[in-house]
């Protein structure tokens, strides 16, 4: 455990602002959509939501598993980590909730989402302080990206081909966190805890 000990967080809820698509009302589309899942497990009020329009779901469904699922190049929970910096920026805290839980469960740790929770950027690496201030150079309005951003991921060890991947993940959260935003709200209570 580090100097920052160990912390839990409570997940968020998300309420639809118009009621989602119920199951046992759904058109066939709808129903073939909603197979169609961000994580592949389960149909939440958000899936529901959005199969409203059971065409646009799929293409956004189908092109986020891509990015945030996809097989090989930039690890998991640094996707995770560069959705977590973006959606802080974007002002999602339902999206932060999720990636930081994500994070912690794909890093085995949850000392990068303590640093960023009590905002002590020092004690994360190199490699993990390089995605955060990417992520958010990136997020803001307008982008304040640069060379020396791409400098630090690759001085970071971060590889060309990760670097895109990390784009992909930063970027489709600047989509998704406001496709969430005008959809349907999460609970204003800050729900961390601490064991």
């Amino acid at each position: 455990m580090s100097a920052l000990g160990s912390i839990r967080i409570k997940p968020l809820t998300w309420h639809p602002h118009l009621p989602p698509v119920e199951i046992e009302d759904a058109t066939p589309e709808q129903l073939e959509a909603m197979k169609v899942t961000p994580s592949a497990k389960k149909v939440s009020p958000y899936v529901r939501t959005l199969a409203h329009d059971p065409e646009s779901y799929v293409a956004r469904t189908t092109l986020f598993n891509a990015i945030m699922y996809a097989e090989g190049g930039l690890p998991r929970a640094e996707r995770e980590l560069g959705a977590l910096a973006a959606s802080q920026v974007n002002g999602c805290r339902y999206c932060a909730n999720v990636h930081a839980r994500q994070h912690i469960r794909l890093s085995g740790s949850s000392d990068v989402i303590a640093a960023l929770w009590t905002e002590d950027r020092a004690a994360l690496s190199a490699r993990d302080a390089a995605i955060v201030a990417f992520a958010e150079a990136l997020t803001a309005t307008p982008p304040s990206a640069d060379k020396s951003h791409i400098a630090a991921l690759k001085a970071a060890g971060i590889e060309p081909f990760e670097i895109i991947d990390l784009i992909h993940a930063i970027a489709i959260f600047g989509w998704a966190n406001r496709l969430m935003h005008p959809l349907g709200h999460s609970d204003n209570e800050d729900r961390r805890t601490a064991p």
